[in-house]
């Protein structure tokens, strides 16, 4: 029989269509080991070492042997070439009856993790992915200077189902000056649940995981990784401090040397039990204005592509999902790395 199942954090619903389930091992994809199939270096990619002139000015880079330019560079920051939202507009708002905007202020960056153009977060080292992180950090705290900016949101595309359009394995990161209504309901959700039960949602959602079991994927001593209740796709897998923190930004050193190789590890996952499937990563954090709240709590959220949403999806806003997340935690434990 069917189910549904809602979200506690967002209030939303998912279908779980046990009647149409697959089993987990079918959704791994035909694209065999591209990692190995797609070489070191591209002489035509604009990421690759070596073609830095033809990507928009550095804004940050970690590099081997200290911070001089002359340095190899580990992980690159540059502005995006074709950006959503540029920092010189004017954000100011615009309002015609019931037609408003805001002026197309803002930041869009990219991350380039790796010198290689094969290296992916999955086959990295965790010293590797530390310092992917420690770019993600720092962008975000230097974009979170400007009084204008009211969310950032970090996130990776991999593949074409995913929306990447360059191949080189990289990161994004937004700034607007606006709250996304999206971001806004969950808010609302977190801010409720605490003035009702005086607890943060995501840390009681962690416990009632912890204490099942069912859909943990692994464990370390600071970070879980699970599969949530209400998955909107198969293999949809979160990974959330035990500590309760609101912002990404808020990551230490430390932190970073923790949930590196939880992230690594997910992703590798992923690519040897799936067959290197596009995915979504996504970082959520709470808003500039929720940062000193007790009822946000940061995390990141892996979507695999490995299904399409139609018209039901689209009219409803309900996922449906056609299998079970207890099920897909067990394959993914089950998943030597």
């Amino acid at each position: 029989m069917s189910e549904l199942r809602q979200d506690s954090t967002t209030r939303e619903w998912v279908i779980i269509a046990t009647e149409r389930a697959r089993r987990p091992d079918e959704f791994a994809t035909a694209k065999g080991d591209k990692a190995i199939e797609i070489p070191e270096y591209v002489e035509s990619c604009p990421f690759c070492p070596g073609h830095e002139a033809l990507t928009p000015k550095e804004l940050y880079a970690i590099r081997k042997g200290g911070k001089k330019r002359t340095a190899p560079w580990q992980v690159r920051v540059i502005p995006n070439k074709f950006p959503a939202l540029r920092p010189t507009e004017d954000p100011a708002r615009l309002q015609v009856g019931l037609f408003r905007g805001v002026g197309g202020f803002g930041d869009h960056e990219v991350i380039i993790e790796s010198t290689r153009h094969n290296g992916y977060l999955a086959l990295m080292e965790d010293a590797e992915v530390e310092d992917v992180l420690t770019a993600y950090r720092e962008r975000y705290l230097s974009l979170r200077k400007d009084p204008r900016v009211k969310f950032i949101v970090i996130f990776k595309n991999h593949g074409k189902a995913a929306g990447t359009s360059i191949e080189h394995p990289h990161s994004q990161i937004v700034a607007v000056p606006i709250m996304p209504g999206g971001v806004r309901a969950k808010i609302d959700v977190a801010e409720r649940y605490y003035d009702d039960n005086g607890a943060c949602v995501y840390c009681s959602l962690l416990e009632e995981e912890l204490y099942s079991k069912d859909r943990i994927v692994m464990e370390s001593n600071g970070y879980v990784a699970f599969e949530p209740f209400a998955s909107r796709v198969p293999f949809e897998t979160w990974i959330m401090p035990r500590k309760h923190a609101t912002s990404f930004c808020m990551l230490s050193e430390s932190d970073s040397h923790l949930v590196a190789p939880v992230i690594r590890t997910i992703l590798a996952k992923l690519y040897k039990g799936l067959r290197n499937p596009d995915f979504n990563m996504i970082f959520h954090s709470a808003p500039m204005e929720d940062e000193d709240t007790p009822y946000y709590h940061w995390h990141i959220q892996i979507l695999p592509r490995l299904t399409l949403q139609a018209g039901f999806e689209l009219g409803s806003g309900i996922y449906i999902n056609s299998t079970l997340p207890e099920q897909t935690a067990e394959f993914l434990r089950n998943v030597e790395v």
